[in-house]
C-alpha cells in the first residue's frame, strides 16, 4: 500500500488547534492517530512541517497530511477464548478474566487481551496504534469485568470521545476492608504517581497528577467488609483502588494499596467492572451492557454472607 497524502484547507472564523481542527476534518482517523502523525514528522502546515498537535492555526492555510503505508503488525494474533458479550460491524463488548493484561508491554508480550481480540477479529489490526489496536480504555490485570474495542479507526475516535466528554457511564461492583464514612459519597482526589513508589498511583498535589473522581454507595454490609456500587466519573490508572485505600477501606484483595496479607481467601483483588452504558456509533439511545460477577468473587460474597 503507498503512502496517501490528504490536504484541507483551514479557513475557520475562531483559532483552532492543530490536532482538533484535522480530527474534525477526517472522522476515519482518532485524535491520537492524527497526533502519533504530527509527532513523526507526517503533518505539513502552510509549506512547512508541523512543530507539534497544540499548534494554534489562526489564519486560511493549506494543511497535507502524509499517511505513511500501512506496515505488518509485529502482534501475532492468538487463538485464546474470548466472552463477547456483544459485537457488531464497529465494535466488541468483552467480559474480560482476571489475570489478562490488556495489552503488551514489559514482560507481557503475549497472552494479552490484544492478542486474543486479533485472532478474533483480524481486521482491527493498526486501529487506533499498532501496539495497542483498538483499545480504547483499559482495566487492570486483576479487575475483571466489560471493556470495549473499537474494530475500525471512526468507531474508535468515536468512543474516544465518548470517554473524554463523560458520556460513558462504568459502574464496578468492589468489595472493601471495613467500611467507607458515609453510605453514599463521592470523592474528589487528584492521582498521580507516587513520588515513593514510582510504579505506584497515589492520591498527590493538584499540580502533580491529574482530577480524580469516584461516587459509590454501599450496597452490603458485613462485619469486617462493605460491598460498594462505585462509579469513576473519571479513569485515572488505579483511580478505584487508590481513592478507596484514601477513604480507610482498601478493596479486599488489593496487597498493593491494602493489607499485605488478605482477609478473605481470594487470588485477586474484589474489583469488577460489571456495568457499562454508552452510545454507540449511529444509534440514538444509549446501550447497557452487563456481566455477571465471576464465580470466585461470588464464592467470596458467599462465605461473607453465609
Amino acid at each position: 500500500m503507498n503512502e496517501r497524502q490528504i490536504t484541507v484547507v483551514f479557513q475557520d472564523a475562531q483559532p483552532q488547534r492543530l490536532d482538533r481542527f484535522l480530527a474534525g476534518c477526517l472522522a476515519e482517523y482518532s485524535r491520537s492517530r492524527l497526533q502519533e502523525l504530527i509527532r513523526q514528522g507526517h503533518v505539513v502546515v502552510g509549506g512547512q512541517v508541523a512543530a507539534k498537535s497544540g499548534m494554534v492555526l489562526e489564519k486560511p492555510v493549506t494543511v497535507e497530511v502524509f499517511v505513511p503505508a500501512t506496515l505488518p503488525s509485529t502482534l501475532e494474533p492468538e487463538q485464546i477464548p474470548l466472552q463477547v458479550v456483544f459485537e457488531n460491524q464497529d465494535l466488541i463488548v468483552i467480559n474480560k478474566p482476571a489475570g489478562m493484561v490488556v495489552h503488551p508491554a514489559a514482560g507481557h508480550g503475549h497472552g494479552t487481551l490484544v492478542h486474543a481480540v486479533l485472532g478474533h477479529a483480524p481486521e482491527i489490526e493498526g486501529v487506533g496504534g499498532e501496539q495497542r489496536p483498538g483499545i480504547v480504555h483499559r482495566l487492570d490485570k486483576d479487575t475483571s469485568g466489560l471493556i470495549l474495542v473499537a474494530k475500525n479507526d471512526q468507531a474508535h475516535r468515536w468512543l474516544q470521545e465518548q470517554f473524554r466528554a463523560r458520556r460513558v457511564v462504568k459502574v464496578y461492583l468492589a468489595l472493601v476492608d471495613g467500611a467507607p464514612p458515609t453510605p453514599v459519597g463521592r470523592v474528589e482526589a487528584p492521582v498521580g504517581r507516587d513520588p515513593l513508589q514510582r510504579k505506584q498511583m497515589a492520591v498527590v498535589p493538584m499540580q502533580k497528577g491529574r482530577e480524580a473522581v469516584s461516587e459509590y454507595r454501599v450496597l452490603e454490609r458485613f462485619p469486617e467488609h462493605s460491598l460498594l456500587e462505585v462509579h469513576p466519573l473519571t479513569g485515572r490508572t488505579h483511580q478505584i483502588r487508590v481513592h478507596m485505600a484514601f477513604l480507610g477501606c482498601p478493596v479486599t484483595g488489593d496487597t498493593i494499596y491494602g493489607r499485605r496479607r488478605p482477609t478473605l481467601p481470594l487470588e485477586r483483588h474484589f474489583l469488577h467492572a460489571a456495568q457499562l452504558t454508552i452510545h454507540l456509533p449511529g444509534e440514538d439511545q444509549p446501550r447497557t451492557f452487563h456481566a455477571p460477577l465471576p464465580p470466585e468473587l461470588a464464592a467470596a460474597l458467599e462465605i461473607l454472607r453465609r
